[in-house]
This record gives C-alpha cells, structure tokens and sequence, in this order.
C-alpha cells in the first residue's frame, strides 16, 4: 500500500543523508516514476524533501528534520528508546528499531544511554541471549517448543510446550507455558532448559491461564514461616535479596529475617548457599532436614579427601 511505501520511505530519508530515485524504485520494487510521485505527495504533506539531478544527485531532506515532536512528549520518546536498548541487547531486530525510532525522534549518537540489558551471564557466551531470541519468536509466533529439562529434583524430562510468557521472577528468567506431558499450565526456569528447538508446529491460543501468582514452579512446595539468623558474614549478601523492611539489623552486625518461603529443593539449596553464615531458628522440622543435608554434604566432602589420599 501507498501509505506504508512512504513512511518507509520518510523512515530511510531520516537514515541517509541522500538516497537516488533508482536506488529508492529497486528497494521497493516500483519505477522510478511513482518515487518521484511519492516525493510529491510527501512535499505537498509539509515534508520538506528535496532532489537533485545529475551526478551526484538523489532524494534528501532538509538539514535537521524530524518528524512533528507532538506525536510522543520528550518522556514518552525516551521511555520507548530506554525499552529498544535492552530488546537490542536480544537481537538485531532491537537493535534496528532502536536505529529507526531514534532517527525518527532526531535522537542522535550523542544522545546519553542510561540503561542496558545483557541477558548472558557474567563470564558467559552470547548462547543464553539466543536461547532467548528463540523463546520469544516461538512466543510471538506461536510455535510449539521442544526441550529436555532438569526439574529441582534432578530428573530428566523431554517436553513440549505451548509457549505464553517469558518472566523474570527471584533473580531468575521462566517460560510461562502450557505443558503438553503435564496437561497444565508450569513455570520452567530458562537455566534449565536444555536443547531448546522451534519445532515450526503452529498452536491455537488456549483459554486465558491462571494468574502467575497462583502457579507454584516446578520442585517449589507450601510456604513455610521462617526465623533466620544471619551472620555479619553473609551481611554482603542480605540488601541484595531481601527488603529493608524484612531486615532486623543486629549489634553485632548480623540480621534477622523473618518470611514465608515455598518449602522444597530449592528452599535447601538456598539456605545451604550461606554456609555457617545463616541458622534456622523455626521451625524446628527445617533446621532438622538442613542439618540432615549439610551432614551429608560434609561427609561426601570427607569421602572425596579420602579418595584422593
């Protein structure tokens, strides 16, 4: 259609200093003729577009044109350039539409960029931001996902998936999918997720899911209510992961938390993490099996020295 020929064509005038007529006709596939025509219609719209003939020659626009500010406020054009930086941290169509919007917004190089998102780890390769590219386009596109995945128990799964969402929740990326193995709606955790493949199977959007609040991810089990002590050790770590207002902040530099947790694996490995800088004061069921847990630990350790002697 006409009218998205010439925003494409206002779109790469903002880009390019000067572009020709016969470039502009091979690029949208049309005769030099209706460009020319195109022009006209863009001038006559208040777009001050210009040509020059001969050598050298082509379409341009005036020095310092942008479109009409009053199409979005300076807050709304920063916030829409502030999401394209971290989507083109995931691919190069981000990374396009950044290029686009701010030619569009006359948002130039010298522009400050105040934010980034890096979906790979520190130390990591770009392999987690591909895996993320494809989650999205199977989202998007709504195609059946394959998988192998490792539940918080340690077993190993092949699944199929009906992608929804992607979520970002307790420091971690979940696909929020129907799952074909389990019939139900269930969180997987992105680091979990092994040989992710688009198997190019198209799916029909089911009926709305559950609220993300009322699913309990995979190896998550009922909330328990904990006391935990913290020592100054492990102080580095607690403004990281809990509230000013859960912080019972020690003399002597420790703290106590007080929280609900979902009892499972991952509550374990998680209290395990702190080593001797965290105890479990209630209740007394949860101090038990860590104990249990951190018996075991130390006696595999005490194994493998031996081993080795």
């Amino acid at each position: 259609m006409q009218i998205q020929r010439l925003f494409s064509e206002l779109c790469l005038l903002l880009r390019r200093e000067r572009v020709t007529c016969e470039e502009m006709a091979r690029l949208y596939e049309v005769a030099p003729r209706t460009i020319y025509r195109d022009m006209d219609v863009l001038s006559g719209a208040g777009i001050p577009v210009y040509t020059q003939r001969g050598r050298g020659g082509g379409v341009a626009l005036l020095p310092g044109f942008a479109l009409p500010r009053t199409l979005l406020t300076e807050a709304e054009q920063g916030a829409v350039l502030a999401a394209l930086q971290g989507a083109a941290a995931a691919g190069a169509e981000g990374a396009s539409a950044l290029d686009k919007l701010s030619a569009l917004f006359a948002r130039g190089e010298e522009e400050e960029h105040w934010l980034a998102v890096d979906f790979s780890p520190w130390g990591g390769d770009r392999a987690a931001q591909e895996t993320f590219y494809l989650l999205k386009e199977a989202i998007l596109g709504r195609r059946v996902l394959a998988f192998r995945y490792y539940s918080a128990r340690g077993e190993a799964t092949q699944r199929e998936v009906e992608p929804r969402q992607l979520v970002f929740k307790g420091q971690a990326w979940y696909l929020w999918a129907w799952c074909r193995k389990r019939e139900d709606w269930r969180f997987f955790k992105l680091l979990r997720m092994e040989g992710v493949r688009d198997t190019g199977e198209p799916f029909s959007p089911r009926p709305s899911p559950p609220e993300l609040a009322e699913v309990e991810p995979d190896g998550f089990g009922r909330p328990v209510s904990l006391r935990l002590r913290f020592a100054p050790s492990a102080a580095f770590r607690l403004a990281e992961e809990f509230a000013p207002s859960q912080l019972q902040r020690q003399a002597d530099g420790g703290a106590v938390v007080e929280l609900d947790f979902p009892e499972g694996e991952w509550l374990y490995s998680y209290l395990l993490s702190f080593g001797e800088g965290c105890l479990v004061e209630s209740p007394a069921s949860v101090r038990r099996e860590l104990a249990r847990r951190a018996a075991a630990v130390a006696a595999a350790a005490g194994w493998t020295d031996r081993k080795k002697n």
